[in-house]
């Protein structure tokens, strides 16, 4: 393939959201290339950055771009991180041009990644676009804009209708993009005991990505509370990502939760690599946020799930990326309302009915089963390869 020996910069960061998929895209260009394509990274100078990408060893360079917020401290950072972001981004350009031939910038989208496009744009380098949200974000409209004749836009989900650019009608859509490593291999029972969880005995998997959620972790507490609903968690097993101790409780206040109720529970607060495949394969049901790497990898690993998409965005895109596997009957969506006793009101009396209901999520990971494959790391990986 005629990129096989091209540099290529994926530019984006700040949440697992973004770095997951372009991890995933990565290791299939080193696949199909035979290791000729080179990678690099251009992240956020968020520590969660470092921790994902070291762990993944792969080569990466933390930008200054600040996300841009509603205060006037906020804006006035943004503002002045622009400059720095822009004059690094061309500076990686041209350190990573070989034989008159400029690396290939994917902008996989966020505060990362506006920057890093227009850095690209301004040395002469492609620039191809991955939107991953049913409602694209400022930052990705800006970018698939100016992406020109030598770019591409991809999009691993259908744009909600009203939601896009009139451009996006031209997007190219893939299936969901996953990393080989977060796709089960082995059954449900071999990825239990791998866990030290019982092999026959059905799981639970709570996440609310690779920040955690505070609500999500409260409303189960909550169950735990209860004891009608508490009951629910009889002859089940949980697996329990609970974010960052600073946001919420510790994992092992939680841990101590499910422990008080006889609960045979694994909780960390952050799970990666190898051992998240695991983690879904050991899934019978999962609640979880709507972010678009959550939605791929429930489908990827047909895991019927629970819903919650994130309270705060005002264009709630986390509901519209769940809109697919809920509209095939794979999944169930329910509205966070923050305060654990209006969501156990709500998701809680959905996740314990289900939890009662094994049919009903057998005939869930049927219809799951019947989706294509999860391929879209590849298509993409592909086409990256075939740009002259």
């Amino acid at each position: 393939m005629s990129g096989a020996g091209r540099t290529f910069i994926f530019a984006g960061g700040g949440t697992g959201g973004h770095l997951f998929p372009a991890l995933a895209i990565a290791e299939q260009l080193e696949a199909l290339s035979g290791g000729a394509a080179q990678r690099v990274f251009l992240c956020s100078d968020r520590a969660l950055d470092a921790k994902i990408l070291s762990a993944e060893g792969v080569e990466f360079v933390a930008s200054p771009a600040k996300p841009i917020a509603r205060s006037v401290r906020g804006v006035i950072r943004f503002v002045s991180s622009w400059g720095p972001a822009l004059r690094q981004a061309r500076s990686l350009v041209r350190e990573r041009t070989r034989d008159g031939r400029r690396p290939v910038v994917v902008a996989m989208g966020g505060f990362v990644a506006a920057p890093a496009a227009q850095g690209a744009r301004a040395e002469g380098a492609p620039v191809v676009m991955v939107n991953l949200d049913a409602v694209p974000g400022k930052a990705n409209r800006w970018i698939a804009w100016g992406v020109g004749e030598h770019g591409r836009v991809f999009t691993s989900i259908a744009v909600a209708e009203g939601h896009g650019p009139r451009s996006a009608r031209g997007w190219t859509v893939v299936p969901p993009i996953v990393r080989k490593g977060a796709i089960a291999r082995e059954d449900a029972a071999a990825c239990r005991r791998a866990l030290g969880l019982e092999a026959g005995a059905p799981t639970l998997m709570v996440t609310g990505g690779s920040q955690g959620a505070a609500s999500i972790n409260r409303l189960v507490g909550a169950m735990l509370d209860d004891a009608a609903l508490s009951a629910k968690f009889s002859g089940w097993q949980v697996l329990h990502q609970t974010g960052d101790a600073k946001r919420d409780e510790s994992a092992s206040r939680i841990a101590d939760r499910y422990a008080a109720r006889g609960v045979r529970a694994v909780v960390s607060e952050f799970v990666g690599g190898a051992e998240m495949a695991k983690w879904w394969g050991s899934a019978s049901l999962a609640v979880a946020r709507a972010g678009a790497n959550t939605v791929a990898e429930a489908w990827a690993n047909r895991v019927p799930t629970v819903f919650l998409p994130y309270p705060y965005h005002r264009d709630e895109h986390q509901k519209h990326n769940a809109a697919g596997l809920v509209g095939v009957g794979g999944a169930w969506l329910a509205k966070d309302r923050i305060e654990p006793e209006a969501n156990m009101r709500d998701a809680g009396a959905l996740l314990a009915g289900l939890m009662g209901e094994h049919e009903r999520i057998a005939r869930a990971r049927e219809a799951l089963s019947a989706l294509p494959a999860a391929d879209g790391a590849e298509r993409i990986a592909r086409a990256l390869l075939e740009l002259a």
